[in-house]
């Protein structure tokens, strides 16, 4: 027999048994005629008890007990699957001398572990501030770099931390309103329009100033400039200088400004001060700097893009096959507006959406029929991948706001 001390309990296994299996530890032990390999396949020798000992778990050897003497490697639920794993990989034994059943629910509990663990330490990148303190440490003006940077990027830092946080909140609602209000009628006669571009210069101020300072009192420019926060800051901004340089491209004729403001709505140059002017709604998204629940939103959507382009592929496979059934059902009637394909992909989208705007209707039994059946699937899927982004979204919420509290 073979004395095995295992964590200072003792197993007794038999030469031929353990010889069975010669590419596993004990395997190799029995075989080696060599006493100094026989050392480095243990942690110690006992020549009076004759025994090898080794310094392993041993409530986990108890199953690889029962693979020598029965052949079959046993798991059970309560293990820690990367434990379990490190032990027999010690002993040399493989996962195929399990059962089938226990080694498809190991693996995907393996699975789940690894992309838990994954997504934690993604959350701990998204929580890790962007600057520590240690990263001051030794820069040129590093202790008041620091100071600026905890006040305008760590709001719990001080009280005026969290008023230059609560500033920021308040002009980005601002900023978004007064972009609201300059597109009411009663607002673009002179004087509204006077006081729009004078709130518009005011947050525009703030925010670049809000930038200067974050950009000065990084510690590293190259990180500053790829975090996605300053990438939103930035579109912020720009907007509004790119608008004053094209406003601004030829000040001395007058009069071509005067021509270029009455076709702006028809002009190149007016579509484009247009589209930047429309830049400023992403504003808005310099909220979920300081909100804990976009940025947990922003983060769910992250993790589960898979969902939610597999959700965008079967409504598109929806829109495709519903409406090509209602063309085939519905073209031959006078009057209808599903003339082709195309013109009834939008009655499937927003029937498989379930708004149903009424605006495009079947006329035949058949096409109710159709339609009833591509409500019911869109009611269906709709309904799949809500549990699964909510459950995902309170946890990441749960785990952000817990961060914001320690800190």
């Amino acid at each position: 027999l073979l004395n095995i001390n295992v964590g200072g309990k003792l197993f007794q296994i038999a030469y031929k048994v353990a010889a069975r299996y010669p590419i596993t530890r004990l395997g190799k032990l029995v075989l080696c005629t060599d006493p100094m390999k026989k050392l480095q396949l243990c942690d110690d020798y006992s020549v009076q008890k004759n025994e090898y000992f080794f310094d392993r778990d041993p409530s986990i050897f108890h199953y690889v007990f029962h693979f020598y003497r029965s052949g079959v490697l046993w798991i059970m639920d309560e293990m820690c699957p990367s434990n379990f794993v490190e032990e027999i990989e010690y002993w040399g034994i493989h996962l195929k001398y399990t059962q089938r059943c226990c080694r498809i629910l190991f693996e995907e509990k393996q699975d789940e572990l690894s992309e838990y663990l994954k997504i934690q330490k993604q959350l701990e990148a998204e929580l890790e501030p962007l600057d520590s303190v240690e990263q001051f440490e030794g820069k040129f003006l590093g202790r008041f770099r620091e100071m600026i940077w905890n006040l305008i990027e760590n709001p719990y830092s001080s009280v005026a931390a969290k008023i230059i946080a609560v500033l920021s909140s308040f002009f980005v609602l601002i900023s978004i309103v007064g972009m609201t209000l300059s597109t009411v009628e009663e607002m673009k006669h002179k004087t509204g329009k006077m006081w729009m571009e004078q709130l518009e210069m005011i947050c525009a101020i703030f925010f670049t100033s809000e930038y200067i300072m974050r950009l000065i009192s990084s510690s590293s420019f190259k990180k500053f400039l790829r975090a996605a926060f300053n990438a939103v800051d930035l579109v912020a901004i720009l907007p509004f200088y790119i608008q004053i340089l094209f406003e601004n491209l030829d000040e001395a004729d007058t009069l071509y400004h005067e021509e270029l403001h009455k076709v702006e709505n028809v002009s190149k140059l007016g579509k484009v001060l247009k589209l930047i002017k429309l830049m400023r709604i992403f504003r808005i998204l310099k909220l979920a700097r300081h909100s804990t629940g976009l940025r947990a939103f922003g983060f769910t959507m992250r993790q589960c893009y898979q969902q939610v382009c597999c959700l965008f592929l079967f409504i598109a496979m929806g829109v495709f096959t519903f409406s090509a059934l209602m063309h085939s059902v519905e073209h031959d009637v006078p009057g209808t507006s599903f003339t082709s394909i195309p013109y009834a992909w939008w009655w499937a989208a927003v029937s498989l959406s379930t708004v149903g705007y009424g605006d495009t209707v079947p006329d035949t039994v058949l096409g109710r029929m159709v339609a009833f059946a591509c409500i019911s699937f869109g009611i269906i899927l709709n309904g799949m991948p809500i549990s699964i982004l909510y459950n995902k979204f309170s946890d990441y919420y749960a785990k952000l706001k817990a961060h914001e509290i320690e800190t």
